[in-house]
């Protein structure tokens, strides 16, 4: 475009007193005769009935650009609608402050003043109303403008494919797309008009992700969940009241900072073992399972106590004489449900004789759905991916590893998980060295939470980390919102953007818990 000299620019409601003004932009940028609802008598009810719908754009004191708008219930109507319909012969009464849609009515830039992202700013408007009113979104109607040209070889189907290809250039299409808008139906006879019943539209969308429906149940949703992780030293303890003495220090430490949740490390409790070193390594484990339901309910008394939902690592469990690596999520209104490791290393099937569970799912939290993997499990994408399908937000990954390469494997991949599946993982794992257990000599880990890389999280993805083999807590804040934003505006969209049309991933196995042992 030609340089134009702007001395400045302003963005207000549209005034019906500037009508003769706007209605000189209006013969700048339509060729053909001004449609119904540009009339003056329209424009000033516009603005009487719902007067922040209807904005514009002044240069040097000229309207250049403009928008109008209007909410309407829009379950009253179906898809397939006209311009006509859904203004009610564009008298506007449909206009209603109790509907959940924005529904645009006309938007334009005059041609010299394209190219300066104007219809942006108009449409980034649009949205704000949305979040504002906490309307659904966006329903606009658009011509497929150059369809005219190709309506003998191509579908308006093919059509729409060819420009999403970029094979056909439709400015309207292109425009709507470019500001996150999708395609939803084709319409004909959309709008009036002489040639009308020979034209196609096509409906578009946009979809608010703040909106939150109407409810008469007491919710509070949280947008920011608070995570304490427990970096826990490894030492000896005399019993069991020891062990979770030194458990709740740390419980009440995280919650101090209120936090939403606070996660423990796996196999936290195999200093107890200590007393079982005249067992064999496979026997001596058994006898630590015996700990693991006192433990579990003594968990649970603390997460209501302390009003915080409790990861409780992993510990060993016996169900039909089969041993497990199971935890626990205690909630703080006392209910709780139980994780299992479905992948066991080849140590911990050789040494101790445990078995991989097969129990994969989500947990419905007061902070949203969250996935629990422990360590080795991190390795494996697919177990990621399934929980990510079913809508969580937070994966807990406690984890137990006695080399820095072993450590690495869980780090890496944890990481890789948070980018592919578009959401945090909090990792926690133990230090220190246990010199009387057998098979637990030395322990190495760093907690850390990981984001997504994209530019509302941290460049390397990494939100925040202990330092390494140092006993300590580490408080983070997860911001849903971001990831409901990166979800449907990021840089790249991996969940959406996967070709489910050449490949699938889906459970094989239910959920079985194994019966507990009489």
């Amino acid at each position: 475009m030609t340089a134009l000299e702007i001395d400045n620019l302003d963005f207000d409601f549209l005034n019906p007193d500037d009508y003769d003004e706007l209605k000189v932009a209006l013969r700048e940028t339509y060729s053909e005769d001004l449609n119904p609802w540009w009339e003056e008598e329209k424009i000033k009810k516009l603005s009487e009935i719902f007067q922040e719908g209807q904005v514009a754009i002044k240069v040097n004191g000229e309207v250049v650009a403009c928008a109008l708008s209007i909410i309407v219930d829009y379950d009253k109507f179906s898809d397939n609608h006209n311009l006509k319909k859904i203004t009610k012969n564009y008298s506007f009464d449909t206009h209603t402050d109790e509907g959940d849609v924005l529904y645009g009515i006309d938007i334009f830039v005059v041609p010299e003043y394209r190219g300066l992202r104007l219809g942006r700013r108009l449409y980034d408007y649009r949205k704000e109303l949305c979040e504002k009113y906490n309307l659904r979104g966006i329903v606009v109607g658009g011509r497929i403008s150059e369809y005219k040209k190709h309506h003998d070889e191509l579908t308006p189907k093919q059509y729409i494919e060819q420009v999403k290809r970029k094979e056909i250039d439709d400015e309207i299409l292109n425009f709507h797309t470019a500001n996150d808008f999708y395609p939803s139906r084709i319409l004909k006879s959309y709008m009036e008009g002489s040639d009308s019943k020979n034209e196609f539209s096509v409906l578009l969308k946009w979809d608010n992700i703040y909106f939150e429906k109407e409810t008469d149940q007491v919710e509070t949703k949280k947008t920011v969940i608070r995570l304490g992780l427990i970096q826990w030293q490894m030492r000896p303890y005399k019993d069991l009241d020891e062990l979770m003495q030194q458990a709740e220090y740390f419980v009440d430490a995280v919650s101090d900072y209120r936090s939403d949740f606070a996660l423990f490390p796996e196999l936290f409790n195999a200093p107890l073992m200590a007393q079982y070193n005249n067992l064999s390594e496979h026997e001596a484990i058994r006898q630590l399972a015996d700990y693991t339901e006192e433990i579990t309910d003594r968990f649970s008394e603390l997460a209501i106590a302390y009003n915080i939902n409790i990861i409780t690592g992993s510990m060993p469990e016996l169900r039909d004489n089969a041993l497990y690596n199971v935890g626990y999520l205690c909630r703080r209104d006392g209910t709780r449900e139980r994780y299992e490791k479905i992948h066991v290393t080849p140590d911990e099937a050789r040494v101790w004789g445990l078995q991989g569970g097969n129990q994969l799912k989500t947990f419905d939290t007061d902070c949203g759905k969250i996935g629990i993997l422990i360590c080795y499990d991190s390795e494996f994408p697919e177990l990621s991916r399934l929980l990510a399908d079913e809508g969580m937000d937070i994966l807990f990954v406690p984890f137990l590893t006695d080399t820095q390469n072993g450590f690495s494997r869980v780090r890496h991949c944890a990481q890789a998980r948070a980018i592919e599946n578009e959401c945090y993982v909090a990792i926690a794992g133990s230090v220190g060295n246990l010199p009387n257990v057998h098979n637990m000599n030395i322990q190495y880990a760093q907690s850390m939470v990981f984001t997504p890389c994209d530019f509302a999280f941290p460049s390397n993805g990494i939100k925040a980390e202990t330092t390494p083999n140092t006993e300590m807590i580490l408080i983070v804040d997860a911001e849903i919102d971001a990831l409901r934003e990166l979800h449907e505006f990021g840089s790249v969209r991996n969940l959406k953007d996967r070709r489910k049309d050449i490949f699938q991933l889906k459970k094989l196995v239910r959920n079985v818990v194994p019966p507990e042992n009489n």
